[in-house]
């Protein structure tokens, strides 16, 4: 079953048959880190294990386990975060649980992202779509905030990471993607990768631009193009500023 890209026809009022295979089918919405992981001792006195009993976890510890779907809602960016902007959810045609082959197979990371999906599957998902306040810029931003366990998290960085260096084209899902390059990750949360996808749209060449940076076990992954002015592309450093201090500030 083929969807169409609706983020992009949207924002840009422009029709783009994409031909991307959607899964039939939602996202399974489960919960990510099921446990506490601390350990009680009784080798040290009772006041100190009351002391310890009672000290939040750190930042690092709570989100080294899989954020449930709920933590995700209340971390993705929401009305009112960026001034001037729109905020709204992104479709579930956009976001499809299943992964469709890539060719080749080496390109399977950026496949796979361009859809928010990843290899380890994400525990839970959330997508937005961000609309700047000039009206005239066709430019279309989408986000997703993706729940691992930590491990998961830093495999789909190095994945995508080794895709830049061995990935230059590919097809997937009856459409063709050329001139893969990596591009100036910025300088945010534990990791980050970003990368330029150049997509043949019935004839015309359209530069996207992604970029998925690591947060504990949480991804945040950014998606930028401008069907308008092609050469007009990126994903603001603002957008991804706000997303990942909100996800790093909130206390989860």
């Amino acid at each position: 079953m083929k969807s169409s890209v609706s983020r992009a026809v949207v924002a840009a009022s422009v029709t783009v048959a994409l031909g991307l295979t959607a899964a039939c089918g939602g996202d399974s919405g489960g919960s990510g880190g099921s446990g506490k992981s601390a350990d009680s001792s009784d080798s040290g006195s009772s006041r100190d294990s009351d002391k310890k009993s009672s000290q939040k976890p750190a930042p690092a510890e709570k989100k080294s386990t899989a954020l449930t779907a709920a933590d995700l809602e209340k971390a993705v960016l929401a009305k009112g975060d960026l001034k001037g902007h729109k905020i709204e959810k992104l479709s579930a045609a956009d976001m499809p649980s299943q992964t469709v082959p890539a060719d080749p197979a080496a390109c399977q990371p950026f496949a796979d992202m361009f859809m928010f999906a990843s290899q380890p599957a994400a525990k839970s998902r959330v997508g937005r779509t961000v609309t700047g306040p000039d009206e005239l810029d066709a430019t279309v931003i989408s986000l997703a905030l993706l729940a691992h366990e930590q491990a998961d998290a830093e495999q789909v960085m190095d994945d995508l990471r080794t895709a830049t260096k061995k990935c230059t084209a590919y097809e997937h899902a009856d459409s063709k993607y050329r001139d893969v390059a990596a591009l100036t990750a910025p300088k945010a949360g534990d990791d980050a990768v970003s990368y330029k996808v150049v997509g043949v749209i019935e004839g015309q060449k359209t530069p996207m631009s992604f970029t998925v940076v690591r947060s504990g076990s949480t991804l945040a992954a950014f998606y930028s193009i401008n069907l308008l002015k092609p050469k007009k592309f990126g994903v603001p450093t603002e957008i991804v500023e706000a997303q990942v201090k909100k996800l790093q500030d909130l206390d989860l």
